[in-house]
């Protein structure tokens, strides 16, 4: 048996699993058994099995903190990927080297933290410094005013942020259709909006789909946005996990709030994949 021929080494297939188990599961674990400890004076606990802090975490005001993230993740999700996808097609139009220059820069914007991001953010719509001075300058305000914080400067923030990642996944399926199929609908008469929206569009469903939960899960776990751009009603369950964790010492309670957010993420990507698969079967 040539060497090209040669079977993969069953131990590959070890590494995957080994990283989840390291990565994954293992603080998981200890993250489960914290949500369970008992709370002691001073910020510490003692293991055991104590189910306070889950009777914490199922009340009505982690329920409203729960829905907000939820919410505003979901908005920011579908925002992102609604302004990347007439992006990412019009990128897959240009010419290879256009392509290129477009794509490291993005790669470069993924390289600002958040800090940077928010602060910039929070700069530009301040007062003083921000486009309120512009649209008072072209007579669209009477005054200059600033737009944070609130729901505007932060969704702007999150947008922002999550807007590479989603053309950076919307981009190898948009490099992959067939230029001949939009084409033909121009030649039988239809605008580009409208070859963008029965022709585009539906070839790309399963790979909007995923962009949206791609980005949906990553900006649930935001917690530095909503404090920088946001006002407190605006707060994440991220913002309150980091809270009781790191300023009210109640580690049992920061990690049963962090199992609920992370049960409610892979409840909705896996009933999204579910909703998916039902289409594609029925298809």
């Amino acid at each position: 048996m040539s060497a090209r021929e040669a079977p993969t080494p069953y131990w590959l297939g070890l590494l995957p699993a080994l990283a989840l188990l390291v990565l994954f599961l293992v603080p998981f674990g200890i993250m489960l058994a914290v949500s369970v400890a008992g709370r002691e004076a001073g910020g510490f606990f003692t293991w055991g099995f104590d189910l306070a802090s889950y009777a914490r975490v199922f009340s009505p005001f982690v329920g409203r903190i729960l829905v907000t993230s939820v919410a505003i993740a979901l908005g920011a999700a579908i925002l992102a990927v609604a302004l990347a996808l007439p992006f990412t097609v019009i990128l897959g139009g240009m010419s290879r080297r256009a392509q290129t220059v477009v794509l490291v820069v993005l790669l470069s914007a993924l390289s600002l933290s958040e800090v940077i991001i928010g602060f910039s953010v929070n700069t530009l719509l301040s007062q003083t410094a921000g486009v309120g001075n512009l649209l008072a300058w072209l007579g669209l305000l009477e005054a200059p005013r600033a737009f944070t914080p609130g729901l505007f400067a932060l969704m702007t923030g999150l947008v922002y942020l999550s807007f590479p990642y989603a053309v950076l996944v919307l981009y190898p399926p948009v490099a992959r259709l067939d230029p001949e199929l939009a084409q033909a609908a121009r030649t039988m008469g239809a605008s580009p909006l409208r070859t963008f929206a029965t022709v585009t569009v539906p070839l790309l469903r399963a790979p909007i789909l995923g962009a949206t939960i791609l980005v949906f899960v990553f900006v649930l776990g935001s917690y530095l946005l909503p404090q920088v751009l946001g006002r407190p009603q605006h707060w994440t369950l991220s913002v309150h996990i980091t809270d009781q964790a790191i300023y009210q010492s109640n580690l049992p309670f920061a990690a049963a709030m962090a199992v609920l957010l992370l049960a409610v993420a892979l409840a909705l990507v896996g009933l999204s994949l579910l909703v998916t698969r039902e289409r594609r079967t029925g298809t």
